[in-house]
Formats: C-alpha cells, structure tokens, sequence
C-alpha cells in the first residue's frame, strides 16, 4: 500500500513538471504569434505601447482560451490509462 501511495506522489510531481513545463512552452508560443502578427500588419503611427498593450490583450485572450485549459488533460489522460490498465489486469 505504501508502494501505491509513493508511486502517486511522484506521478504527481512528475505530471506537475510536465505541466508546467508544457504551459510555459504553450505561451511562449501564443506570444510569438502575437508578435508576428503584430510585425507583419502594424498599425499606421503605432508605437512601442501599443505593440505591448496588443500583446497584454492577446495574452489575456489567451488565457481563458480552450488550448490553455487543454493542458489540465497531462492530469487526466495518464490518470485514466493508468486505473484502466489496472482494472484490466486486476479483473480480468
């Protein structure tokens, strides 16, 4: 029992890594993009602070966006396969 508990506290952290990990690449990515759009089509007369604040708004976009909460699933996913491979060689 103890073994099972040792093994969930470390895919915990393992997962939290990878989240992390995965969350900060995934805005890393969302804010070059903003980026590149903004470089490609800037504004007639635009200047640094509208660039920052197209990129702030971008971002804050980004942050309630679908893709953001997608990466909650690095918790589900593995959580799902692992108690479904366990059933299935426990109860079968």
């Amino acid at each position: 029992m103890i073994g099972i508990i040792r093994a969930a506290i470390f895919g915990f952290i393992g997962l939290s890594l990878i989240y992390f990990l995965m969350s900060v690449y995934s805005r890393s990515l969302a804010r070059e993009r903003l980026e590149k759009e903004w470089a490609e089509d800037p504004p007639e007369g635009s200047g640094e602070t509208e660039r920052d604040a197209y990129i702030r708004a971008g971002m804050r976009d980004y942050e309630k966006s679908l893709r953001k909460k997608l990466v909650v699933l690095v918790y589900i996913i593995p959580a799902l396969v692992i108690g479904v491979t366990i059933y299935l060689v426990n109860y079968q």
